[in-house]
């Protein structure tokens, strides 16, 4: 499938300091995300992010926000509904690291891990889809919609049709 949303940038062509990105989807674009995300519908997304490239330390920085109206189904109601996702992300890249290399390091739970750099070029719309995809509702339901169990046989019932109380009575 072709890349309908990209936005890449050259390792090589980058400069030093600090650049923000503006990325908008157009309609053609939210139906690709929609497609690639597995979602209901998605109405807007937008995402600024922030590259710092560091030659010195190998390291490009990259952090900024997400804003998203997606449709969702609850899983409570079964309803659609439409929930906005605006959150703020933050990752960086090694420049000079290799998988190889990653795979040999140990990381402690909480470390920072870099992510890698594939073929000279990072793409800032991917980027912005992951961080969306990482923050959607697993269990998606509808603001103040609660589940609420409702069992259709009481307490005696249950007891009464429980396969090991033939078993008890055997015992006695």
């Amino acid at each position: 499938m072709q890349k309908l949303f990209s936005y890449p940038l050259n390792i090589e062509d980058m400069g030093m300091g600090i650049k923000t990105y503006k990325i908008s989807a157009s309609e053609k674009q939210l139906k690709y995300i929609q497609d690639i995300l597995k979602l209901d519908g998605i109405l807007k997304f937008e995402s600024e992010i922030n590259v710092s490239f560091s030659k010195k330390n190998h390291r490009i920085d990259v952090w900024g926000n997400i804003n998203a109206d997606v449709e969702q189904t609850s899983v409570i109601s079964l309803e659609k509904f439409v929930k906005n996702y605006n959150h703020e992300f933050k990752l960086f890249f090694d420049t000079e690291l290799t998988y190889n290399q990653l795979k040999e390091q140990e990381f402690e739970f909480d470390d920072e891990i870099p992510d890698l750099i594939e073929g000279g070029k990072i793409d800032l719309a991917e980027i912005a889809m992951e961080q969306l995809a990482l923050v959607l509702d697993d269990f998606p339901r509808k603001d103040g919609e609660v589940f609420e169990f409702e069992s259709e046989f009481d307490e005696e019932t249950t007891r009464n049709n429980n396969p090991f109380a033939a078993l008890s009575k055997l015992k006695k």
